[in-house]
């Protein structure tokens, strides 16, 4: 069994050529790469960058768990992943969020990938600022961390 993976916040560039040399294996035959990038507009506003901010420690904590969680409900086997995670400001374009991952085959790499970028934007303590073009600021909404009952 292969358990690999690499779980970080970092005030720096984040690179999806490390993300590549960490998960390269000929072991695998499938690898997805996601990133997550500041994009121009949001709900019709002119955006110029946007700062993260988040509680590190916690952050590595729900990173791990959902993967450890992966592990059991998914079943995959034979994987690398690799996620991390920006904080601080980022310009448009910058890479906020980088997860990698490699499998035997494409159907898990594409179901691991996915399942680990919905549950990070459900559960992570990472909150973003948004900057805008008329010097305006504002701290998006994010998901709350206690879901409620149906």
């Amino acid at each position: 069994m292969l358990y690999t993976k690499v779980i970080d916040v970092k005030e720096k560039r984040l690179s999806i050529a490390e993300a590549e040399d960490f998960i390269s294996s000929s072991v695998f035959g499938a690898s997805i790469f996601f990133s997550g990038t500041v994009r121009n507009q949001n709900d019709n506003k002119s955006v110029i960058g946007i700062t993260y901010d988040s509680h590190d420690a916690l952050v590595i904590k729900s990173f791990k768990e959902i993967y450890n969680e992966a592990d059991q409900k998914l079943n995959i086997k034979d994987k690398a992943v690799f996620v991390e995670h920006a904080k601080g400001y980022l310009n448009l374009g910058e890479i906020s969020i980088i997860i990698a991952v490699a499998c035997k085959h494409r159907d898990e790499a594409y179901i691991l990938s996915r399942y680990i970028i919905e549950e990070i934007k459900k559960r992570s303590p990472i909150w973003k600022k948004e900057h805008y073009s008329n010097n305006e600021s504002n701290w998006l909404k994010g998901n709350p961390i206690v879901h409620e009952k149906n």
